[in-house]
């Protein structure tokens, strides 16, 4: 696991920094303090769609757990892994392997591979797909460890999002409901150290907007993550122990008219020798609804219709197929 850092701003200029909320706050019988915990969520993803999360009661044994697993399963053979891969679910269950996926717009696939844990239990048109597990034998615990992770921050997911339906003046249980047995999809990336040479413009994810409703990333074990300022300057995001960067993505954007941020982001790659020689590790939670849910009367566009477009525009360079959840 990571050691504590805090999140700062890359230069005097802009001595921006993401705010760190306690959810803790949210559930006070203080009045003053639950409506200041709305007003700095609101800002904080209208500004940077992004925000730093305390106090949601994950204990940090769930994340050493997970990360622990996630490694190991890394750690398989090419062939063990490949036995994971779920091809007709376009990257969306299962392992995908290093450079299955790019970013819209990148000329170099992205320097990870990743396997993804899907909704365990589905409804409506949500999980056409079921979930791919590693051999118990190689792997004892990693299906049970990753879907007791899933249903933390599934149930997490439903608290923030509960917090966001009354900052905006929501119906309550509105945007909870829309995720309710949900595509909801948990990440293990593992970006590998970086070889001598790589592709003049390859770096482990290239600028990138979710989306999904909101992203609930699980602490990196290093450094890189980045996000764009209203400026148009890149933020470094430095891993937190025991803490959740949350950030709103493309279909929460839509849903509220523009009004809260799905913002670019990215992971760089180490500037150093030594960060260049090690493996990064992280764990992202992609918050989805369920397909028929309609995400924005005026289109209708449905969140169905909304995932199967833009994953058409993700490809994998060398298969040219569409994968993955950037």
């Amino acid at each position: 696991m990571s050691t504590p850092h805090s999140i700062h701003a890359c230069s005097d200029e802009a001595p921006q920094t993401l705010p760190i909320l306690n959810l803790q706050d949210h559930d006070s019988s203080d009045a003053v303090q639950r409506n200041l915990f709305l007003d700095r969520l609101t800002a904080s993803l209208e500004t940077f769609g992004f925000l730093v999360l305390d106090g949601h009661g994950i204990a940090p044994e769930r994340f050493a757990a997970a990360f622990a697993v996630s490694e190991a399963f890394f750690a398989l053979d090419t062939r063990a892994k490949q036995a994971c891969s779920v091809p007709e679910s376009l990257g969306n269950r299962g392992y995908v392997g290093l450079g299955g996926e790019k970013a819209v717009g990148a000329r170099a696939a992205d320097l990870k591979e990743f396997f993804h844990v899907g909704q365990p239990h589905p409804r409506g048109a949500a999980g056409s797909f079921g979930n791919a597990w590693p051999d118990q034998m190689q792997l004892p615990g990693f299906q049970a460890t990753m879907l007791e992770l899933f249903a933390d921050l599934e149930q997490l997911a439903g608290r923030v999002l509960a917090a966001v339906e009354e900052a905006l003046g929501w119906e309550i249980g509105s945007l909870q409901e829309w995720i309710d047995g949900g595509n909801s999809i948990l990440r293990l990336i593992h970006y590998p150290p970086l070889p001598e040479h790589i592709p003049a413009d390859a770096v482990r994810a290239a600028a990138h907007a979710d989306i999904n409703l909101i992203t609930l990333l699980c602490e990196g074990t290093a450094g890189g993550l980045e996000v764009q300022r209203p400026d148009g300057s890149w933020m470094p995001v430095r891993s937190l122990a025991g803490q959740l960067v949350i950030n709103v993505g493309d279909m929460l954007q839509m849903a509220t008219g523009g009004r809260l941020k799905s913002t670019p982001h990215r992971v760089v790659n180490p500037g150093d020798d030594a960060g260049r020689s090690v493996s990064r590790y992280s764990m992202p939670f992609f918050v989805h609804p369920r397909s028929e849910v309609v995400l924005s009367p005026e289109g209708p566009t449905t969140a169905g219709g909304f995932l199967e477009a833009r994953l058409a525009a993700i490809c994998s360079e060398p298969s040219g197929k569409p994968v993955g959840h950037q």
